[in-house]
């Protein structure tokens, strides 16, 4: 399994990005999906993930009601929406397939696979 994650940049803080990431070689479809970031001189952090069998979704308190993570099967691709940013929000992002299934969590050594990682830097 392959994944791509893209759609980073630079945005104003209040902003909106919309990150995708695209899964190539095996269907994502009976994975649950994480988003990760990590900042310069920082630990990757959780941000969000989202079940493949329910759809159900999970987020980290930072991002709650700011961020939206969703997946679209058919296109083997996960999204996280991303409103309202803010200055903390500037990261490497990553996307990551479950190493367990469905099982969500927060933890990254959960996730076997990951995507290389798209910037985001919002600006204040």
């Amino acid at each position: 399994v392959q994944l791509q994650a893209f759609g980073g940049g630079l945005v104003e803080a209040g902003g909106s990005l919309r990150l995708s990431c695209a899964a190539s070689g095996r269907t994502l479809s009976s994975y649950a999906m994480g988003w990760f970031r990590q900042a310069p001189g920082k630990e990757r952090e959780f941000v969000a993930a989202i079940r493949s069998s329910d759809g159900s979704t999970y987020y980290a308190d930072s991002v709650k009601g700011r961020f939206t993570v969703s997946r679209d099967n058919a296109k083997n691709t996960g999204f996280l929406q991303m409103k309202s940013t803010q200055p903390e929000d500037t990261a490497v992002y990553y996307c990551a397939r479950s190493r367990y299934g469905s099982l969500l969590s927060v933890s990254p050594h959960y996730y076997d696979y990951w995507g290389q990682g798209t910037q985001v830097t919002v600006s204040s």
